[in-house]
């Protein structure tokens, strides 16, 4: 049954209000009744043991067992005048003197001396003493009972004294008012309690209600697990809050491990690296690119109030495959109208050699020409059997001659047709090329030479370069996301390549590693165990 049909109010901070209100007043009468229980049985206690200490007083005067054996049952006995006496100064009910066979020899009321007692004394005339609660001739009173000794020791009768139950009644009724009013005091305090706390929650909640909140909530999980884009939140001391099933996706999370993730460090979770540091915000900035993998991702972070923070995680795999496409297609235009200008020269220098009737000439230039073009192909396909990894090399030898850099393969160069994923291989030798194309051009010397053995089942490729070379102390950091000596080009980001050729090869549990090569210049090594079939 919903609040609104209960008659309560909507707002969440108010149905806590009186929930807290409702557990305060609870508490506070609960107190209050088990102050009061225990606070009546000490009363009736206390008056117990005033009539049996009032008893146990008038017993002990020897003069009362005295006048006892010497008097009679009469109102002006010296019996009756001691109990009244102790009666008056001691503010009880009622102080009876009886004898052994029960007959009162001392009364309020003068008329019922020598008449027996209305309960039972025989445990005090045994030598008992006795508190109790009990009705008797003047009602209701909390009783004690001695016995009356001589002074020869023997027991000749008995003293009871009667506490009305009256007073006891009106000690218990007086401090009611002052338990209440302590019981109020902290019934306010609870109530200002309550309410500052309902403030606080109403500044949380936005002054929502449960089904609102219920509604958000059920609404949040659908989205975060809905959306294509992968999201993390994380507590303020780096623990993980939420994975949606995007970004253990795009993490390589085990799907069935996302529920299991909550509470744990986000190093635990993913290991050291750039994208824990991006996502722990120990890298600051706006689209940060990191690998994760053989993904390229965008993430971005931004705090929450509470101290954490929520980080948003982009595929840019795809983009960066077809801005890298966009670049060797790029590359091998330029190299096609350069050829297509040099192709129109030769064509022109052709037709004089026919118009100048030089036919030998002719023929022989023609030959020279195909030759050239035939030649890199066939020592291409000759060492490199894989067709991808030969169309590779060949279209870069193509751009590489446009831009002046001999592109040459090692005399080791010895490939089989049998690579278990030719695509990877790809991607490693394209970067690989590139970047030494791009470290070449401005060389003395230029020179590209690139090596592809097998060992076994382990593949082994190198590219070395004329250009300027990897300082010793940087050879590792040129394999961090985002590092790079270029300009960014306006479709993609730099300082990509590297990191995704080592990942790449972690991945098949080999090793990319940047050296010296042996004519200066730079050597890029990378070793792919389980290569090949």
């Amino acid at each position: 049954m919903s609040a609104r049909r209960l008659g309560l109010p909507r707002r969440a901070v108010s149905q806590i209000l009186l929930t807290q209100l409702a557990i305060a007043a609870g508490v506070a009468v609960l107190a209050t009744g088990l102050f009061l229980a225990p606070l009546s049985a000490q009363l009736d206690d206390q008056a117990m043991r005033r009539a049996l200490a009032i008893a146990q007083s008038a017993a002990a005067d020897p003069s009362l067992a005295a006048d006892l054996l010497d008097s009679g049952a009469s109102p002006d006995s010296p019996v009756q005048s001691s109990a009244e006496r102790i009666r008056r100064a001691t503010g009880a009910e009622y102080v009876v003197v009886l004898d052994l066979d029960g007959i009162r020899r001392s009364h309020p009321s003068a008329d019922r001396i020598g008449l027996p007692v209305s309960t039972d004394p025989s445990a005090a005339l045994a030598g008992r003493e006795v508190m109790e609660i009990d009705d008797g001739t003047l009602g209701r009173s909390a009783r004690g009972k001695v016995p009356l000794v001589a002074a020869d020791g023997e027991i000749v009768g008995a003293v009871s004294v009667g506490i009305a139950y009256d007073s006891v009644r009106d000690r218990l009724l007086g401090a009611i008012p002052g338990l209440l009013a302590y019981a109020g005091g902290a019934l306010a305090a609870g109530a200002l309690a309550a309410y500052l706390l309902s403030r606080r929650i109403q500044r949380q909640t936005r002054d929502l209600a449960f089904s609102d909140i219920s509604g958000l909530l059920a609404q949040r999980e659908a989205m975060l697990h809905s959306i294509r884009e992968g999201v993390i939140a994380l507590d303020r001391e780096g623990r993980v809050r939420l994975v949606n099933d995007e970004a253990a996706r795009l993490l390589g999370l085990a799907p069935d491990s996302v529920g299991t993730l909550a509470g744990r460090p986000l190093d635990d979770v993913l290991g050291a690296g750039r994208t824990a540091d991006v996502l722990a915000g120990r890298v600051t900035g706006r689209d940060l690119l990191t690998v994760q993998g053989s993904r390229v991702l965008v993430a971005n972070r931004m705090p929450t109030e509470d101290g954490g923070a929520v980080a948003t995680l982009r595929d840019r795999t795809e983009l960066e495959r077809l801005g890298r496409e966009l670049d060797s297609t790029r590359g091998l235009i330029d190299a096609l109208r350069a050829q297509d200008h040099e192709h129109a020269n030769r064509l022109h220098t052709l037709l004089g050699l026919l118009e100048l009737g030089l036919h030998e000439e002719a023929v022989e230039f023609v030959t020279e020409v195909a030759d050239v073009h035939r030649t890199t192909a066939e020592q291409v396909t000759e060492k490199v059997r894989d067709p991808l990894l030969a169309a590779l090399l060949v279209g870069k030898a193509t751009v590489a001659a446009e831009r002046g850099v001999p592109l040459r393969l090692a005399a080791t160069t010895l490939l089989p047709d049998r690579l278990v994923d030719p695509g990877g291989l790809v991607t490693i030798v394209g970067n690989l090329v590139d970047n030494a194309l791009d470290a070449a051009a401005g060389s003395t010397a230029p020179l590209v030479e690139v090596e592809l053995r097998a060992e076994g089942r382990t593949a082994v490729l190198r590219v070395r370069d004329s250009g300027p070379g990897v300082p010793t102390a940087r050879r590792e950091e040129i394999f961090t996301e985002g590092w790079s000596t270029k300009q960014p080009s306006a479709h993609r980001e730099r300082g990509l390549g590297l990191a995704l050729v080592r990942r790449l090869a972690e991945r098949q549990g080999g090793s990319a590693r940047a050296g010296e090569a042996a004519d200066g210049g730079a050597e890029f090594s990378v070793v792919l165990p389980e290569a090949l079939r």
